[in-house]
């Protein structure tokens, strides 16, 4: 009997979270099915979402031209001379570009983070990670700190520094407290963190009251200036943390269940949560370091695409990289168009919308329970 109970635990970590599992056997309850053409179909929505923000601005640039532009400028041909040129390939392309590698770098953290501490309310700012990110790029702002002979600014260096080092502190203090790194006491650890981080960031505000107009606008988020050194940082923080992520998607799905239930099939539960979340810290800092601190995306997005794809984390993680860069591209394009020519800090817009979208999903929740 013990012996077919746990065949039956293997299969479920090997195929679907075991929730999914239950879920399936119930009568009535859809069986879910997930083929490529919906990952077609993700990426077709995120190349439309690009090319919209791209041609739409403070000064708008006919589809047909952009698609024209952005051909050429890939494959090296010559280009016509002229303000729109200008305007996609060194202004807008890569800010876009940007906003969508960070917003599928943050709805994958979020995605993660969720199934690995049961917690609906995780995202990669739960760690406290976010804050230690934006603490360092704010301590880079206010007192001119730059790095010479590097290719990123002193901000992009300070705001990943601290950020691993704020995951050593928060892990190395829940270890103190508990040895098992619970769920709870990390959750507890980051947010009691982050609460201290904001304490010393207004202190530094404090010090550096010439440039807190500057350091406010940067830490509710803003792609304004971002460049293609930027985007292909993102790219490949992405494709290494976020593989990483995609890489341990089966024990997300056996940690969504329980860690109890993770520990008695064979998951390394120690080992597996330090990888997820020194990648999610890893790739946070990164997004952090180019856009600022930008929330609710990790929050909102993984809820909306679980809503399609199913709880999965085989198939959920792959489709936030979709959901959360169309999200993000077009917060950035509400920033930049809805006061023209004033900005919105995309922070601003990303929390509005994110709050609304998620109080009614924990609504419409609460209510199917």
């Amino acid at each position: 009997m013990s012996g077919k109970n746990t065949l039956n635990n293997k299969e479920t970590v090997r195929d679907a979270s075991a929730s999914l599992t239950v879920q399936n056997k119930k009568p009535g309850v859809r069986r879910e099915s997930f083929a490529f053409v919906i990952y077609l179909g993700f990426a077709l929505v995120t190349l439309a979402a690009l090319l919209f923000c791209v041609c739409v601005g403070s000064v708008s640039v006919p589809l047909k031209e952009t698609f024209e532009v952005i051909l050429k400028g890939i494959f090296g041909r010559e280009l016509p001379e002229g303000t729109s040129q200008y305007i996609i390939l060194s202004t807008r392309l890569p800010r876009v570009l940007c906003a969508a590698l960070v917003g599928a770098s943050l709805s994958v953290c979020g995605g993660a983070m969720q199934g690995l501490l049961k917690n609906p309310l995780a995202d990669g700012s739960t760690l406290g990670v976010s804050s230690g990110a934006s603490l360092g790029a704010v301590l880079a702002i206010a007192f001119g700190i730059t790095i010479p002979s590097l290719p990123f600014a002193g901000t992009v260096v300070m705001a990943m520094l601290f950020a691993f080092l704020s995951l050593v502190v928060i892990l190395s203090l829940s270890y103190k407290m508990d040895f098992s790194l619970s769920t709870n006491t990390i959750i507890l650890i980051g947010v009691i963190f982050s609460m201290f981080v904001s304490s010393v960031m207004s202190l530094v505000i404090t010090f550096a009251s010439e440039k807190v107009k500057q350091i406010t606008f940067w830490t509710m988020g803003s792609l304004a200036g971002s460049s293609y050194a930027n985007v292909l940082m993102l790219f490949i923080a992405l494709v290494l943390f976020g593989g990483t992520l995609f890489r341990y998607s089966r024990e997300l799905n056996a940690f969504a269940v329980g860690e109890d239930n993770a520990r008695h099939i064979g998951v390394n539960v120690k080992r597996v949560k330090l990888i997820v979340l020194i990648s999610v810290s890893a790739l946070i800092g990164v997004c952090v370091s180019v856009g600022g601190t930008i929330g609710f995306v990790g929050l909102v997005m993984p809820h909306m695409t679980r809503m399609v794809v199913g709880p999965n984390h085989k198939k959920l993680l792959p489709a936030t990289v979709f959901s959360g860069a169309v999200f993000l591209m077009l917060a950035d394009l509400v920033s930049r168009v809805l006061f023209s020519p004033r900005e919105l800090p995309i922070g601003v817009v990303t929390s509005f919308v994110g709050s609304i979208v998620f109080v009614y999903i924990f609504y419409k929740s609460r209510r199917g329970k």
